[in-house]
């Protein structure tokens, strides 16, 4: 006797769908908070993930997006003053993206308005660490190029 698969299709079906509304719920928070410093949502996630000096390659690949968009998002934000572009220390032919003080002001004031009333805002410390380890986990497994 063959055991069907469906009740492991309805449960991955509702995991899904929890994933992706929270995800949603994210990315209204951050377009919401973003609206408030004059940013739109990409911009905002741009400057949530310049955590230090870095290339275009690597802000896309924080920013889940392809170094082309993440140049358009990053050309906005340093007519704004708040990004520059910097010769690599290391690298010839890169440039590095390294936030401006007024850059590292508004980053501050947007991390301080993310973590205010976040989805995640619920959820322990430790609650948190268990949803990232078993996101990671899972992510881990997927086929590589399209994490």
């Amino acid at each position: 006797m063959t055991t069907s698969p469906e009740p492991q299709a309805v449960a991955e079906r509702e995991l899904c769908g929890l994933v992706n509304g929270l995800a949603q719920q994210i990315a209204a928070h951050v377009r919401e908070r973003a609206v408030t410093l004059g940013l739109t949502s990409a911009q905002a996630t741009a400057l949530r993930e310049m955590t230090g000096p870095m290339t275009m390659r690597e802000l896309a690949g924080r920013m889940s997006c392809e170094p082309s968009n993440a140049t358009f998002i990053v050309d906005k934000l340093e007519q704004q003053g708040l990004i520059e572009r910097r010769a690599h220390s290391t690298d010839r032919r890169a440039k590095q993206l390294v936030l401006t003080p007024e850059g590292n002001a508004l980053r501050e004031r947007l991390l301080e308005l993310l973590v205010q009333d976040s989805p995640l805002a619920g959820l322990t410390t430790q609650q948190q660490r268990a949803l990232q380890d078993l996101l990671e986990q899972a992510l881990s497994r997927a086929i590589p190029g399209e994490r």
